[in-house]
């Protein structure tokens, strides 16, 4: 049970702020792939500010990151969104649909190389200039999770969804 001062503390206004600025070349939300799945072929640089560079230390080490990063040419949040697998509405917390109350993304990509606060990936489905709010290791030993469902997404076949998902891209190569 909650009382009133922890409901407040709770709803408080959170305060996030950049640690660097992922680079690509979409430039463009409609061309742009909706997962990295189907972003494969498409290269990518998170520059992280050099106040936070020190924090990229041993990520070398790691093949995979997670992005979370702000998506700040959403639309306006919905509550309930098509997304772009499937012409059904389907409550926002059940897609990944950018139009969220918080629109915060997630990415899961390939780490290439790191140059000093460079770092080249690949994988990458996010607008050029989009912030970064974070990076996150991949870690199999944690990760990775045995008897998954995947909701209204296993009705959608592969073929549909990586034609879809690819969106408008010239020559998806993924």
């Amino acid at each position: 049970m909650h009382d009133a001062a922890s409901i407040a503390l709770n709803r408080a206004a959170i305060s996030l702020h950049p640690i660097g600025v992922i680079h690509s070349d979409h430039t463009s939300a409609d061309a742009t792939p909706i997962q990295p799945i189907y972003a494969r072929d498409c290269p990518g640089w998170a520059e992280i500010f050099p106040e936070f560079a020190d924090g990229l230390a041993d990520i070398e080490g790691f093949s995979h990151l997670y992005l979370l990063y702000w998506l700040h040419r959403a639309d306006p949040p919905q509550l309930r969104v098509r997304p772009y697998m499937q012409d059904v509405k389907h409550g926002i917390f059940a897609t990944r649909a950018p139009c969220r109350p918080n629109p915060i993304g997630l990415s899961l990509v390939r780490l290439v190389r790191r140059e000093g606060n460079v770092l080249h990936l690949a994988g990458v489905d996010a607008l050029d200039g989009t912030p970064l709010l974070d990076v996150k290791p991949y870690a199999p030993r944690f990760d990775t999770v045995e008897n998954v469902r995947g909701g209204w997404t296993e009705e959608v076949s592969e073929a549909a969804a990586r034609r879809r998902g690819q969106r408008h891209r010239a020559n998806p190569g993924a």
